[in-house]
């Protein structure tokens, strides 16, 4: 379990293809601490560490995964987010975030707002009812609140220490990002479309 407040950013250094998996081998200041079996978010992604050496880890997505987030699509050198798992007498400053995308999304705008920036994100109509306004969305591991929400897109509004502290700076138009609606209001929604 994460909170969307990620922790710092790392660099893939490297990417080994294993049949239908990929392995990536990531540099952060964080690298070092971690251990292997446990549950780390990349950009969004709970994936598990594999090895530690010096500042570097490595994880492995599989196939599914793949198929479902933007790893497919990192290269050598993208910047990713890093959270690690929450800390249960830790003060949950963003909202409850399993690690578990439930789609992709496609930046269709990004404007300058004056000290902050706005983008907006174009969707799946089939996900329309897992997102409200002012509800929470987590955007590649980062715990965001949305607005101006229709049933396929939504804007969102960065912070500056957000902005330059995650990869969000080098989303532009047309890019892909990783999308974790709100775990609550899934188990709601599947709770009424069993009662319907």
């Amino acid at each position: 379990m994460f909170t969307g407040i990620i922790e710092t950013t790392g660099s893939i250094k490297n990417i080994i293809t294993n049949g239908s998996n990929k392995t990536f081998v990531i540099e952060s200041n964080i690298s070092n601490e971690l251990k292997i079996d446990q549950s780390v978010a990349h950009s969004g992604i709970c994936l598990t560490v594999e090895a530690v050496n010096n500042n570097t880890h490595t994880v492995t997505a599989i196939d599914e995964t793949l198929q479902k987030t933007t790893a497919a699509l990192w290269k050598v050198n993208d910047i990713i987010n890093i959270e690690r798992c929450l800390i249960a007498n830790s003060r949950i400053d963003g909202h409850f975030v399993q690690g578990h995308i439930d789609t992709t999304a496609i930046c269709i705008d990004t404007k300058d707002a004056n000290g902050s920036y706005v983008y907006q994100f174009a969707f799946e109509e089939k996900f329309a009812s897992l997102i409200i306004e002012k509800g929470s969305v987590c955007i590649n591991g980062i715990s965001l609140t949305c607005f101006n929400v229709t049933n396929n897109n939504f804007q969102v509004a960065i912070i500056p220490y957000t902005f330059y502290h995650t990869n969000i700076k080098q989303i532009a138009v047309g890019n892909k990002v990783n999308i974790e609606f709100d775990v609550l209001g899934k188990y709601i929604n599947r709770a009424l479309v069993l009662k319907s």
